[in-house]
């Protein structure tokens, strides 16, 4: 069911879930999926997936024991709205005003793009927590730039051909950085079929928007949230993100997953799982 009252509520484990919406600052309505009991913990799912992507190796539910979960629908995305509007600081003003619905201080983790998004986000939020930012899709050098616009062509090349699934995969694959077995693992899904004939929707708008803003790590040194840097050994650039993030930050510290990529959420999730609610818990 849909609820009007967006505050930290608590509710069994495990419950029934509830469907709510925040209006952002452009007047979007952003939907999220509450669950569990506990502290509030946010989580910003990445480009491509929307919200039931953290049904995968039961994270959400995991979450939910512990915390009372909003599982955010980013802006074009599952039953958020889809406005002319797919700018990057519009999506910040999306989490801000999901995590200032909340009375309670807010734990808010982002996933891959979503990280990006809590990332520029925090700085504007009041109650927040902490900061959970498994591997943001951030470019932190040219060679980097330089590999996100040769496989932009090859993306538009297979999609020209009609190829969606060669072209998802793609991308998951050269610029997500999956590990194989994590490619395999998503590609089994529940979730893949309904992906493949839509996702270039959003993610293309997603990445003009994204080379359109520059990015400046270091408007983020005096940033002291306790942040969480969970990071794949095996995801090429988004580990040297992560590490650079790791030197900016005053207040973080890494989570390697040796021998994970970008989705190690997915095939060691538990892993995940205890990691980030250790984190959340020692913060408390």
């Amino acid at each position: 069911m849909w609820v009007s009252d967006h505050m930290a509520k608590a509710t069994e484990p495990d419950g029934e879930k509830e469907l709510g919406t925040v209006t952002s600052a452009d007047g979007t309505e952003i939907a999220y999926e509450r669950s569990g009991s506990g502290p509030p913990l946010v989580l910003v799912h990445g480009a491509i997936f929307d919200r039931a992507i953290w049904e995968l190796g039961d994270v959400r539910s995991t979450f939910a024991e512990r915390t009372t979960v909003y599982a955010v629908d980013r802006r074009h995305h599952g039953d958020s709205e889809s406005p002319d509007e797919y700018g990057v600081e519009a999506q910040f003003d999306d989490v801000v005003a999901v995590v200032e619905s909340i009375d309670d201080p807010v734990h808010l983790l982002g996933h891959s793009a979503g990280a990006n998004f809590a990332l520029g986000a925090a700085p504007r939020i009041d109650n927040l927590r902490s900061l959970i930012l498994f591997e943001p899709g951030i470019p932190s050098d040219d060679e980097a730039v330089a590999l996100m616009e040769e496989a932009g062509e090859e993306l538009m090349a297979l999609l020209d051909a009609g190829q969606n699934e060669q072209a998802l995969t793609f991308f998951l694959d050269e610029v997500a950085q999956l590990a194989s077995d994590e490619l395999d693992e998503l590609r089994s899904a529940p979730i893949w079929d309904a992906q493949v004939d839509t996702f270039h929707q959003t993610l293309l708008p997603g990445l003009k928007a994204a080379e359109e803003y520059e990015w400046d790590l270091a408007t983020f040194e005096a940033l002291s949230t306790p942040t969480l840097l969970p990071v794949g050994s095996e995801s090429g650039w988004l580990t040297e993100t992560a590490e650079k993030l790791h030197d900016t930050l005053p207040n973080s510290r890494l989570a390697p997953f040796e021998g994970r990529g970008h989705a190690a959420s997915i095939v060691a999730p538990d892993r995940f799982t205890d990691e980030v609610l250790s984190f959340i818990s020692d913060v408390d």
